[in-house]
């Protein structure tokens, strides 16, 4: 049995109602789609310790982060006449609107460089040519939407800390925070581990999208495995973040049968520990993957029957 099969009926039935809102919601609007999409998959996807329709946080539920990533698609669908400064904090705003806590700041990071790429342009090459573009008032802005976010993440670095005045340059707070935070690692290292890592992991093969779920189950935990979650370590330390990773890798190499068990008890851990240990860096990972794929029509999903 996989994950996807218990508890089948209620999840599929509320991800497809949600499938087909964003659908009529983007209908024509492939980027905004895209994100909204993308937001939905890694959200629906039971991955260990994150938030999935079979679990929700104290301050965070599935439908709120749901509304989350519609609400910044909204936003990033009109990438073409903001600068990525803007939409990150207008991103960051639209998405507090709707929750309760930051929900989805590391995904708005993660994904906001991408969705920035101008039409007819790839986005391995593109992303690039986004982040060497940014300016001061770049800089400016973005500080203004991470410190609105309130985030764990990039709150204080070697060389940066977010009570200091914005930096001329994003792209030099990014690298000072590179080894803590996998978002900052991106920004500054043009998306590397991105595209070698999940993006590679996600183009296999799957039949369904009950499939595609389990494989986006897997993508994650392979990343669980290969780098410390930066969320874990920043929160918990290395011990903790460094026990995940073998938690991972025992899932991972668990045979048919026991893989349920295995994912199962990895998740119970995450959620039972006194203060919630919670994968978030990875999910964002996740998340920005499957934007690109979807954007780059790399992952194409089945049409649904709309009503």
């Amino acid at each position: 049995m996989t994950v996807s099969e218990f508890g089948r009926h209620d999840c599929t039935s509320r991800y497809h109602q949600h499938r087909k809102r964003i659908d009529r919601q983007f209908c024509g609007r492939h980027r905004g789609w895209s994100v909204a999409t993308a937001c939905l998959l890694e959200a629906s996807a039971f991955k260990p310790g994150n938030v999935s329709p079979w679990s929700d946080f104290e301050d965070l539920s599935y439908e709120e982060l749901i509304a989350a990533g519609i609400a910044v698609a909204e936003v990033f669908d009109r990438a073409p006449s903001l600068s990525l400064g803007h939409m990150v904090l207008d991103a960051v705003t639209a998405s507090r609107a709707v929750t309760r806590s930051n929900a989805n700041l590391g995904i708005v990071l993660a994904v906001a460089p991408l969705a920035k790429v101008p039409d007819g342009t790839s986005l391995r090459v593109g992303v690039s040519l986004v982040l060497s573009s940014l300016t001061a008032s770049d800089a400016s802005t973005l500080w203004v939407a991470i410190n609105k976010a309130k985030p764990g993440g990039l709150a204080k670095a070697s060389q940066m800390d977010l009570a200091d005045p914005a930096p001329v340059s994003i792209l030099d707070a990014m690298r000072a925070a590179a080894d803590r935070d996998q978002i900052a690692s991106l920004w500054s290292r043009d998306y590397d581990e991105l595209f070698s890592g999940p993006v590679a992991d996600l183009c296999t093969e799957w039949h369904d999208e009950a499939s595609l779920l389990d494989k986006i189950v897997i993508a994650y935990l392979k990343q669980l495995s290969r780098r410390q979650d930066t969320q874990i370590l920043r929160r918990h330390g290395v011990s903790i973040a460094a026990d995940i990773m073998q938690h991972s890798r025992a899932v991972l190499a668990a045979s048919k049968a026991q893989y349920n068990e295995k994912l199962l008890e990895m998740d119970r851990l995450l959620r039972t520990h006194h203060t919630r240990i919670n994968p978030g860096s990875t999910a964002d990972l996740i998340a920005a993957a499957l934007f690109f794929l979807l954007y780059e029509r790399l992952l194409v999903l089945p049409q649904l029957d709309h009503p």
